[in-house]
Parts: C-alpha cells; structure tokens; sequence
C-alpha cells in the first residue's frame, strides 16, 4: 500500500506542466457589470448572456466527458493539459454562477431555462462516453472560435464595463488556451472523424436554435429599455452578421479530416491581452508562468 502511494505520488510529480494553460481565479464584480455592458448594444449584451446563463451547467458537463475517459489516455503532456483544462473551466463555471446571479436581480427570469438544461444535461449524460466527448469537441470549437473572435477586435471591448472585460476577456483568453484538450483527448482515445463531423453537425444546429431562443427572451424580458437604443441594436446586428461570415472559414476546418484547434493562431492575442489585463487591470495570472492550482 505504501509503496503504491509512493509511485503514484513519484508519476505526479514527474508529470509535465501544462504550456500555455494557467488556471486562474476570477477577479470581477457582477454586480457592478451594466444591463447593456457590450458595446451599450443591447442585443449583443443578451446574447453574451443568453450564453452565460449554459455555461454553469455546460462547462460542468465539459469536465465530466473528460473525465469519463481520461484513463484512457497515456500521454503524460496531455493529462497534465486536462488537469489544467478542468481547473480552469472550474474556475468559469463559478464565474458565470456569480454573473448569472447578478442578473437575477434585474429581474430576468434565467431559473426555467436553467432547470431545462438540467434536465437535458442528464439525458446527454446517458449517452456513450465517446458521443458526449465528441459533443464537447465541438462545443469548445465553438467557445473558441467566439472568444478568438472577442480577442481580435480591441476596439469594440473599449465600450464594456471594467468588471465585463475582466471577465469576458479572462475567458475568451482561457477558452483558447484549452481549445485543444478535448479534441486531443478524443483523438488520442478515438480518432473517429466520421463521428466528430456528425456530431458537429448536431450541435451547431441546436446551439444556434438555442443561444437564439434564450437571447430573444431576455431581449424580450428587457423590451422596455432594449428596443428604444436603435443604434446599439443595429450595430449588435452588423456585429453578429460579421462575426458569422468571418468565423465562417474556421468553424468549416473541424471538417476536415487533419484539423486541429491548434491550427487556428492567437499568440499575437492571447499576448496583447494578458499584458493589457496585467498592467492596466492588475488582474492576476497574467504575468506570471504558466501554473496549475
């Protein structure tokens, strides 16, 4: 017994760090984050929230696919990269908790909705162990592809609150660090592309049904202050026609038989925003090495 805790503690201690995926706190007020914090656009704002109001519940079922499979895999690179993905979706999980509760205070009306997901989220969970990875496969594409998309256009994040940057920025900068760790867990494990196409197929159509119903109800929720900022809507619609057409291309490579998240480039990003985040936001982990809690 005694030497078997000795080698597993010797294995965990020899295991790599994980480059490039730091877990750290979240440091944001939610309730000091503005009722149209985007861009003073209200439609974007409720769609960031619409999207907000799944990740509790979705980033929770990130980790379970995960862990359902992760001794499966040898590689000891990869599995400190799945400690570090697990840490840090821990960490937005909480983070969304708090921003969510916040809203709930201006009235909106997030708990049938949630209790919804719940209740998907259970009937997801039945599903074999490969289909609900590949499900988080191409969920991650997703929330990387928006956080990249988030990243790259500084001058619309120059509107939001300093509590919404700190948040939203913190995790468009996560979600790109980790973008690759589920798909490389599935590969190592996997490697059935046939399978990661059609789910990817699913789940596109039934995120996009899904982020539209829920932001179309808090936008209806908050009528009485969203409809009369025409400006802040137009833009919101100009905003998500653009993000659409240019994020196009790179939702189109998870098709392919030799992509990898990896393929898609945000070090020029993910280094003007960790400095920015350092030095004008005081926000911790952003410049110091690369850690796991």
């Amino acid at each position: 017994m005694t030497t078997m805790l000795e080698t597993t503690t010797k294995n965990y201690r020899q295991r790599p760090q994980a480059k490039g995926i730091s877990v750290r706190r979240p440091q944001f007020n939610a309730n000091a984050i503005s009722r149209h914090y985007f861009a003073n656009s209200p439609i974007m704002s409720h769609l960031l929230t619409a999207l907000s109001s799944t990740f509790p519940i979705g980033e929770q079922f990130f980790v379970h696919s995960v862990r359902n499979v992760r001794d499966r895999v040898q590689d000891q690179t990869l599995q400190a990269e799945i400690s570090a993905f697990i840490g840090q979706e821990a960490m937005h999980s909480k983070a969304h908790t708090e921003f969510n509760d916040a809203w709930r205070r201006d009235d909106y009306q997030l708990d049938h909705f949630q209790n919804w997901l719940a209740r998907q989220d259970d009937k997801v969970k039945a599903l074999p162990k490969k289909t609900q990875l590949a499900i988080t496969c191409a969920f991650e594409h997703f929330t990387a592809l928006l956080g990249g998309f988030i990243l790259r256009h500084p001058e619309i994040l120059s509107s939001l609150d300093e509590d919404a940057v700190k948040l939203w920025i913190w995790h468009a900068i996560e979600e790109v660090e980790h973008r690759a760790v589920a798909y490389n867990t599935y590969q190592a494990i996997y490697a059935d592309h046939a399978m990661r196409r059609k789910v990817m197929r699913t789940v596109t159509s039934g995120f996009a049904s899904l982020t539209f119903y829920s932001a179309s109800r808090l936008f209806w929720q908050d009528k009485w202050k969203s409809l009369p900022k025409i400006g802040g809507n137009v833009f919101g619609v100009y905003l998500i026609a653009k993000m659409l057409i240019q994020l196009l291309p790179e939702y189109l490579s998870y098709y392919r038989d030799d992509f990898n998240p990896e393929q898609i480039n945000y070090d020029q990003e993910l280094t003007f925003w960790k400095e920015k985040l350092a030095k004008e936001y005081a926000m911790q982990g952003f410049d110091a090495v690369h850690r796991i809690l």
